[in-house]
């Protein structure tokens, strides 16, 4: 839940704004300090995440041996098919292999992007092959494998993609045509990886560059019908970002070991109102601000920061100017938040 703040005195008319929320929430990590101390945590094996403070990067390996595991950072808020966001780093693989454990010689992905954290810290969430891992929004990158399927030899090329899953039934996915994405990241180079989500065309754009060079032209990816996306109430809810180190345990087909280091991180995800606003109309206060769908919003005032109090009906937001008023304003000062919440 995300809570907006203002306060106003309720009978000078004066606006005095305190904590507005009117800008994107941000994730920027350059791991010039320990991110442990920046509300980075780390899920699973601890081991597969190693800051490196002279080179101000974060080693990382991904081991599909291991549980899963997440080095991550909480959103603070939940965000759906309908929220724009976007997603930027460095990445630099040292070495990538997929074939490293007995019999599994597809590649599993490793990934970068919003994982569902209740879900995907549950003992029953599988990446792989004929798993179950609903709500995931990331980038994946899979080295190049093969496949046995009764003695006939599959080629599986390295492949670079947005990855989305549905949290309805995390066997709607997109995009389910791998084909397109398919292009091998340089090692020991590093690259920039860039993915922007549009909500108003619910489309992923992947931009991959190195040295300002794109490595690639990758396709945008549109989440309908045509990419797993079968129903349009399909979705996904995810509230934490991650780079994920996923477990190959319970899939037969699929591995993965990685090394490589990221750096530079930028997260952004809009909050559910901007441009706040507010004043006096009709002998109450009332506010007006730039909401966004799939929120909830309700206006609250308290005088004493202890307790706040419901003053307008809860209103669902819509794509555009949305207003709350306490048409009863207390007699002395008081001060007003909007409370978020998704339905």
């Amino acid at each position: 839940m995300k809570k907006i703040r203002f306060a106003a005195p309720a009978l000078t008319g004066v606006l005095a704004l305190s904590a507005i929320l009117t800008q994107a929430t941000t994730i920027t990590e350059n791991f010039s300090s320990d991110p442990l101390q920046n509300g980075w945590q780390v899920f699973g094996d601890t081991n597969l995440f190693h800051w490196n403070s002279t080179n101000q990067n974060l080693e990382v390996t991904w081991d599909s041996t291991r549980t899963n595991s997440y080095f991550y950072q909480p959103l603070g808020t939940t965000i759906t098919r309908y929220d724009d966001f976007s997603i930027a780093f460095d990445l630099k693989l040292h070495d990538i292999a997929s074939g490293v454990e007995s019999g599994k010689t597809g590649p599993l992905e490793i990934g970068f992007g919003f994982l569902n954290f209740s879900g995907a810290t549950n003992t029953s969430f599988m990446r792989g092959a004929y798993g179950s891992a609903p709500n995931v929004a990331e980038f994946g990158y899979y080295a190049h494998g093969y496949y046995d399927y009764f003695g006939t030899i599959y080629d599986s090329p390295a492949t670079a993609t947005p990855s989305f899953i549905s949290g309805v039934n995390s066997y709607d996915y997109a995009p389910q045509i791998l084909s397109v994405y398919e292009d091998e990241l340089p090692t020991n180079q590093p690259v920039h990886v860039s993915l922007t989500y549009t909500a108003s065309n619910q489309t992923a754009m992947l931009v991959i560059t190195t040295n300002g060079i794109p490595v690639a032209s990758f396709p945008d990816l549109a989440l309908n019908g045509s990419n797993g996306f079968t129903d349009t109430n399909y979705d996904f809810l995810v509230d934490t970002f991650s780079i994920s180190s996923y477990s190959s345990v319970g899939d037969d087909y699929d591995s993965i070991l990685a090394h490589g280091t990221v750096a530079n991180i930028s997260v952004s995800v809009p909050p559910p109102a901007q441009n706040l606003a507010g004043s006096f109309t009709n002998g109450g206060w009332q506010v007006n601000f730039s909401a966004r769908t799939n929120w909830l919003f309700t206006l609250q005032r308290t005088a004493d920061f202890q307790s706040w109090t419901n003053v307008s009906p809860t209103i669902s937001g819509i794509n555009g100017n949305l207003f709350l008023q306490d048409t009863n304003p207390a007699a002395s000062q008081a001060f007003y938040r909007i409370r978020a919440e998704r339905p």
